[in-house]
């Protein structure tokens, strides 16, 4: 491996440093979008139940805004309502509206980094290539050439454009595969949410 970062030359550190972060990024994704901690089974469904006759303790609202990311979205709902009774189902509304795009921030966090990644990891490639084809035209004197010098323009030009694909195509798969996720999951606490807010509304002028 140190043989082959030695033969593609110094273009290749920006590229091992991307293929680094895309990987943390990708086990942090992976782990932070489980429905687990996002969607837990049969929360809407204790809270709708738990609300039914009578709006939840304190206590139980700030255990549930722990419980993950939907537990969050439903407390700011309780919260709302606790805070000031017969609320207008208006005002109600746009509280599940922000607590909705804080959802949406929190499951979107590193997505333009790994984007950003998946873009720029052939540019880099592409630098190395060019850098690579100025040693090669480097090595042609008028005398005759530099065969080492035209080898190893040859291995930073191939070995860059390689490395360069090698993270972008998965950094691109990935990237959209969590960018699906997330559009499925915000549908499912858009609708929890509305689900909820059917419910609050006796407690609403």
């Amino acid at each position: 491996m140190f043989s082959i970062i030695q033969a593609a030359g110094w273009p290749i550190w920006p590229l091992l440093l991307c293929s680094v972060v895309a990987l943390a990024l990708i086990i942090e994704r992976f782990t932070s979008l489980r429905s687990s901690r996002i969607l837990p089974p049969r929360l809407l469904e204790d809270v709708l139940n738990v609300s039914a006759q009578q709006l939840p303790t304190p206590d139980m609202v700030d255990r549930l805004a722990e419980n993950s990311v939907l537990g969050e979205v439903l407390a700011s709902g309780l919260r709302a309502v606790a805070a000031e009774p017969q609320m207008p189902e208006g005002k109600l509304r746009l509280v599940f509206e922000f607590a909705g795009r804080r959802a949406v921030h929190q499951l979107e966090r590193y997505m333009n980094t790994l984007g950003t990644i998946a873009t720029a990891a052939p540019l880099l490639g592409l630098m190395g290539t060019v850098v690579g084809m100025i040693e090669i035209f480097g090595s042609q004197t008028p005398g005759g050439g530099n065969p080492a010098q035209l080898a190893h323009g040859i291995s930073i030009a191939l070995y860059n454009t390689a490395f360069g694909l090698m993270i972008a195509i998965p950094s691109l798969m990935f990237y959209r595969y969590f960018r699906g996720k997330i559009e499925e999951y915000v549908l499912e606490l858009e609708g929890a949410a509305d689900r909820l807010l059917g419910q609050l509304r006796r407690y609403t002028a």
